[in-house]
């Protein structure tokens, strides 16, 4: 059994694009018959409804995956899950949900964030567009007088900038004010792939990283973005940034500074709940997203850690594959490579937990690892909690293809 040739397209011209070119046995498609599309959010809008797959081709995107990736939906669908899960298993399950900050959609729910937002004078909050990326149009705010000023100016726009607008509403959301620092403030990048939603298969990659920023955080000054956003879309535009060290650690690096600091015991608590948030997320849209066989999805997911250790702030449906150092490239690489072995178009893998850098985490229900101890099956604990970070990809891979010579 060996490798059959594959006719691949690619909508982007980054990491992917060099992963595809030297998979062996793989061809770039030179007209539309290909059997393997990686492509953009804006070709998927255009083309997937009038385009008919063949059996066995797979695009990189679900129809709807917005539902979880646009930042009002993911919060609308999240409180659905919630009140669902109070009302059929009762509050301690539904309190697993409870890894959202308080947010709210603007314009359609003012009234209701004007209420809240009496409650706790004095508390900063953030102001989002709900379908851009890459920190563009962000900015904290403490006083309701900065959203009038925001709602003038909405006010004072044409007819046909409105009708855009109103596709771009805004979430506000209480903004994490004790965020666990190192130094300065970071988020996690940590990769989530999903093969089916019916029934729900979900992968945990073991590799991701921790995003800083350059600027020591101080809420005395919320104007400046450099201090308080962790893209590296801002950050790069900082006067100390060094392209050649970035503004990231890999998520081994981050592990064993918290464990060193914090003992192992806690580190292992934190990482389970990071499981938690992958996996009641998914869970929340599982009957939304379409769900098609020729479809998978890579999220990114990005986490922010407080005192408490917790906090999702959103889910990217098309994160960055463009890479910030040489390091950032590896891993890129190594994470889309792996992707394309879970998708397997070659037919080489079976029933596996374990492909490359992913470990199987949920199959229609939670997937335990092979030495699980009674006492972690007790605390809920998925299988990735104790693979993130440990990555023995390689030795994993060779077995994997050991019958496949060359």
């Amino acid at each position: 059994k060996g490798r059959r040739c594959v006719r691949y397209k690619c909508g982007l011209h980054n990491t992917i694009l060099d992963v595809l070119r030297q998979r062996p046995g793989w061809v770039e498609a030179k007209d539309g018959d290909w059997d393997f599309n990686w492509c953009s959010l804006a070709y998927l809008r255009e083309n997937y409804d009038h385009s008919y797959l063949e059996e066995h081709v797979r695009i990189n995107h679900f129809r709807n995956h917005y539902e979880l990736s646009r930042k009002n939906l993911m919060v609308k669908n999240l409180k659905r899950h919630r009140k669902n899960l109070e009302r059929d298993i009762g509050r301690t399950e539904a309190s697993q949900c409870d890894f959202f900050p308080c947010t709210f959609t603007l314009p359609s729910e003012y009234p209701l964030f004007v209420e809240e937002f009496k409650r706790t004078p004095g508390s900063t909050w953030i102001m989002k567009p709900v379908a851009k990326s890459q920190g563009k149009g962000i900015f904290l705010f403490k006083r309701l007088k900065d959203i009038m000023d925001w709602k003038k100016q909405d006010g004072s726009r044409s007819e046909e900038q409105k009708d855009a607008a109103q596709v771009e509403s805004y979430v506000a959301q209480r903004y994490i004010e004790n965020p666990y620092l190192i130094n300065r403030k970071f988020d996690l990048r940590v990769y989530v792939l999903v093969t089916s939603y019916v029934p729900l298969k979900a992968w945990l990659y073991r590799d991701g990283f921790a995003r800083f920023s350059n600027t020591r955080f101080s809420l005395s000054s919320i104007d400046d973005m450099d201090m308080h956003l962790t893209n590296v879309a801002i950050q790069k535009t900082a006067p100390d940034y060094d392209p050649e060290k970035g503004c990231k650690w890999q998520m081994q690096q981050l592990r064993k500074y918290l464990t060193a600091k914090h003992g192992r015991e806690m580190v292992e608590t934190l990482f389970r709940r990071m499981d938690n948030v992958f996996v009641r997320s998914l869970q929340s849209v599982q009957k939304i997203v379409i769900n098609d066989k020729h479809c998978f999805e890579l999220y990114g997911y990005d986490i922010l850690l407080d005192e408490n250790l917790k906090w999702l702030l959103e889910v990217n449906a098309s994160p960055s594959f463009a890479a910030s150092s040489q390091e950032d490239y590896e891993m890129k690489y190594r994470l889309l490579e792996d992707t394309l072995n879970v998708v397997d178009m070659e037919g080489l893998s079976g029933k596996e937990k374990r492909v490359g850098g992913y470990d199987l985490m949920w199959n229609d229900g939670p997937v335990y690892r092979e030495d699980v101890t009674l006492e972690t099956l007790h605390s809920s604990c998925f299988t990735a909690n104790t693979h993130l970070c440990v990555n023995d990809r390689e030795k994993q891979l060779r077995w994997l293809l050991k019958p496949f010579p060359g």
